[in-house]
């Protein structure tokens, strides 16, 4: 295998016993996905993102390649903060999962790793097959940083016997969604009387579900909420999608109060028509459907309805990066180049659980076009949007969350947390 000029022959031989067959290499990993503690090797039986990520690397590690791997306990709500700590603490892994949206943060701090494309390519991984969008993700400065793994994003996860009951399915048997602000609230109306059941969940009171809402209505109506170095969050269009949200929870059809995990288990209960969460609970809710004691009996997946001039959802990319340091440990740089070919390898099982792939070649077989719901959000590629890289986004994402839930959750004027959410975007860019 090719690897950069900055590995010299001499370190290289470092990797090899005397007797010329390669040492042992082990690699530590970190991600998070959540944990699963039966994850065998079996990738093609492994449902949702933990079991099937986890599954994928401990494949690995039992393959005949010299290679182990030992995933380090993270946990998804403050996963940044320990990365950051273990880069700080010069303790970085060896191998770990990074949104794009943070890619600009690490990147520019000199943290992660820029990969060769040569180097990529002698490993087995060929970055013409990914799409443009999974190429610019892991693109910064003109520079790669990572491999992508995914496109996800904000879906519609429909209980079509609560829409059925309401009369909102339509004759070719799909959900019938909502196209403006106003017919948004009709249909939530309609749900609640009919049912009596919430129209829809989501988590409004821990992670930023709430933000990604807002920015697709905000992309909808070609507003953003920062632009370059300047913050446009205080704005008309933004003040329409917090009221779009804020009116369904004052009338009624909604609950702002529910964490990510309460939020699911309404929707999995019968609580709730629709669930607003990720690409990534696909295979979960479809795996549901197979339980007979479920509420959530038929289930369907829809794109992001259009409430706006255009259709616009919140979208990211989950992909993996190499520590800098790396570069000065060449058997793990060989190591941890081959497990990334495999992981891009293994872009198909990754997509079961509901995410986009990012490999063409994968989009266009026809196994990936067989996954479970995947004709009903086929557009959601097409209307998938993010802000522009920022090297201080996760504390924007940080500032917004803490002040559209001041609004729901503590009755905080619009005007006056977004204008206070703008003054402080403004002093971190």
């Amino acid at each position: 295998m090719r690897l950069t000029n900055t590995l010299t022959a001499s370190a290289l031989a470092l990797c090899v016993t005397a007797t010329g067959v390669q040492a042992e290499t082990e690699l530590e990993l970190a991600r998070f996905f959540g944990s699963c503690d039966d994850a065998g090797t079996d990738v093609g039986a492994a449902v949702g993102e933990a079991c099937i990520i986890q599954t994928i690397i401990n494949a690995y590690s039992a393959e005949d390649n010299g290679v182990t791997i030992e995933t380090l306990p993270t946990d998804w709500g403050n996963y940044y903060d320990q990365l950051k700590a273990m880069y700080a603490g010069k303790s970085a892994p060896d191998v770990h999962v990074i949104h794009k949206s943070s890619i600009a943060e690490f990147a520019s701090l000199g943290a992660l790793m820029p990969l060769q494309e040569d180097d990529l390519r002698a490993a087995g991984i060929n970055p013409d097959d990914w799409v443009d969008r999974a190429r610019d993700a892991v693109t910064y400065d003109g520079q790669m940083y990572a491999i992508p793994m995914d496109i996800h994003a904000n879906l519609w996860h429909i209980n079509m016997d609560i829409m059925a009951e309401a009369g909102l399915v339509n004759e070719a048997g799909e959900p019938i969604l909502p196209s403006s602000p106003e017919e948004l609230m009709a249909h939530a109306k309609q749900v609640k009387d009919a049912t009596g059941k919430d129209y829809l969940t989501a988590d409004f009171a821990q992670f930023p579900i709430g933000v990604r809402m807002v920015l697709a209505m905000l992309w909808q109506q070609d507003s953003n909420v920062f632009s370059g170095d300047e913050a446009t969050v205080n704005t008309p269009e933004a003040q329409r999608a917090v009221e779009t949200i804020v009116g369904l929870f004052d009338a009624g059809y909604a609950d702002p109060n529910l964490n990510y995990n309460d939020s699911q288990q309404a929707f999995l209960e019968g609580d709730a028509a629709i669930q607003i969460n990720g690409t990534w609970m696909v295979d979960i809710y479809d795996s549901e459907t197979r339980n007979d004691d479920s509420a959530l009996a038929s289930y369907y997946v829809a794109d992001y309805p259009q409430l706006f001039d255009e259709a616009a959802t919140w979208a990211d990319s989950h992909t993996w990066a190499l520590p800098g340091t790396l570069q000065s440990e060449p058997e793990k740089y060989e190591a941890a180049l081959g497990f990334l070919a495999w992981l891009n390898d293994h872009n198909v099982d990754w997509a079961r659980t509901g995410h986009l792939a990012v490999r063409q070649s994968v989009l266009d077989s026809d196994e990936y076009q067989n996954l479970a719901h995947r004709d009903e959000y086929s557009n959601t590629v097409n209307i998938a949007r993010d802000n522009p890289p920022a090297v201080r986004y996760s504390a924007i994402q940080d500032v917004l969350n803490r002040e559209l839930q001041s609004i729901w959750l503590q009755g905080k004027g619009i005007e006056e947390a977004l204008a206070d959410a703008e003054r402080e975007i403004n002093r971190l860019l």
